[in-house]
């Protein structure tokens, strides 16, 4: 296992450290914030860990750039020749794309299945559902080693682009075909490293200043808090000045109304002196009127000698209006005649356009169940996008799980070899140490002699 991980994420072969656009405190007209006085004091890393942290992020960015285009050069390989990407590459992407295709019909078999299994239930089809469960599990028992061919294509295809140039320059011209999802990873990414390198360029005392400024913060906050405290005392203090006044407003109020119910009793009173004048009144009034109906009979009756006399004037005015009646009702049969032929020509029209539109609206109909059908077909590809997209994260996921391992066992043999080389030179001083003792032992020996 420790090998294959090795193999997966190859030394780091990008620039140096030093060469690359590193996130430094830019000047610009804009006020500073509280937090930007505190800003690293350095502008490059001097130590030799901290500078393989960052190579160790920059080629995880790397790789991930790569491995989010896979997909677009993949599906746009017909149009790259095999002296852009070299002859393995080409084979590789080709063998790529047909596992690839492989498991996307699987997945697309294994959801059919489940579509089959569904419309079974509701039939109440125990036979065939215990089938197709069958078909089902074989298809959920193929899909892990069909996702690891995945993988281990994905690392091969990576172990060829390391090491050529060109076809990295190559993918990097491909980047509008990165999907959104994988965009925003990297974008991720990319915000992690400055705020990684931002963290390592900090020193001790900066940290502490900071921490100390967001301390007295705190306590600034803490005595807003209590100012705050002491106006919302104030404010409920006001509030119940505030009902005792409303409570003196009610009283006043109280008292209007007592005043308003005196001056109802009053006009009651009054009312019924004036109903009395008016009964007074109208008694006069009526015999006035009895004066006047006398007076207007007898002018009823001069009235009705001049009706008589107007209505034997009008009868012949009305025989002379009948005639032109007649005549005019004849005019008005002959329009309506006229009418009739022009509704009866429109009426003819208006079905045929009725036709027309009938024919119209089955083309529609036909039109809208093609719709139908192209709307289902865009739904599936789009379910098929995600898919692809949350296979790509997960083996983003696992190259960086890789590539920690990697640097681990790295760092655990590296560590190895020192401590063996050390225990080495130990062991070569006590035998030199022991020879110059048992050297001056003989001498003495031979001098007593």
């Amino acid at each position: 296992m420790a090998l294959n991980v090795v193999s997966v994420a190859p030394l780091y072969q990008g620039p140096d450290i030093n060469e690359m656009n590193l996130i430094t405190a830019e000047t610009s007209n804009k006020p500073a914030s509280p937090f930007q006085l505190f800003s690293p004091s350095r502008t490059k890393l001097t130590t030799i860990e901290t500078k393989r942290i960052m190579s160790v992020m920059d080629e995880a960015i790397r790789k991930v750039e790569m491995v989010t285009l896979l997909s677009d050069v993949v599906a746009n390989q017909a149009a790259l020749g095999p002296d852009l990407l070299g002859a393995d590459i080409k084979s590789e992407l080709s063998h790529h794309e047909v596992i690839s295709r492989n498991l996307m019909d699987s997945i697309q078999d294994l959801n059919d299945q489940n579509r089959k299994l569904q419309e079974l239930e509701e039939v109440e089809d125990e036979k065939g559902a215990i089938e197709v469960v069958g078909a089902m599990e074989k298809l959920r028992a193929r899909l892990p080693a069909m996702m690891q061919q995945v993988k281990d294509s994905t690392k091969n295809i990576l172990r060829l682009l390391l090491p050529s140039p060109q076809a990295a320059r190559l993918l990097q011209l491909q980047a509008l075909g990165r999907s959104p999802q994988a965009q925003k990873f990297l974008n991720c990414l990319i915000e992690l490293r400055s705020f990684l390198f931002e963290k390592l360029l900090t020193s001790p005392m900066e940290a502490k200043d900071m921490a100390q400024f967001i301390q007295d913060i705190r306590k600034q906050d803490q005595r807003n808090q209590e100012a705050v405290g002491a106006l919302e005392n104030e404010l409920r203090e006001s509030l119940k000045n505030k009902d005792s006044e409303v409570e003196k407003e009610n009283f006043v109020i109280q008292e209007l109304k007592n005043h308003l119910h005196q001056v109802l009793k009053f006009s009651e009173n009054s009312l019924r002196r004036t109903k009395q004048e008016a009964e007074k009144q109208q008694k006069a009034d009526f015999r006035t009127s009895q004066a006047r109906i006398a007076k207007m009979q007898q002018d009823m009756t001069v009235l009705r000698m001049q009706y008589h006399n107007l209505v034997t004037e009008n009868r012949e005015q009305e025989q002379a209006l009948r005639k032109k009646k007649y005549k005019v009702e004849t005019e008005i049969e002959n329009w309506i005649q006229k009418y009739d032929m022009e509704m009866e020509e429109k009426q003819a029209e208006l079905e045929e356009l009725d036709a027309i539109h009938k024919e119209e609206k089955i083309q529609l109909e036909e039109l809208r169940k093609k719709h139908d059908v192209l709307r289902e077909e865009f739904l599936q590809i789009r379910e098929e996008q995600e898919v692809n997209s949350k296979k790509r994260l997960e083996a983003e996921e696992q190259l960086l799980l890789m590539v920690r391992a990697a640097t681990l066992i790295q760092a655990v043999w590296k560590g190895y070899l020192v401590r063996s080389m050390l225990k080495s030179r130990k062991k070569k001083r006590a035998k030199g140490k022991a020879k110059a003792k048992a050297m001056g032992k003989s001498k003495k020996a031979k001098g007593k002699k």
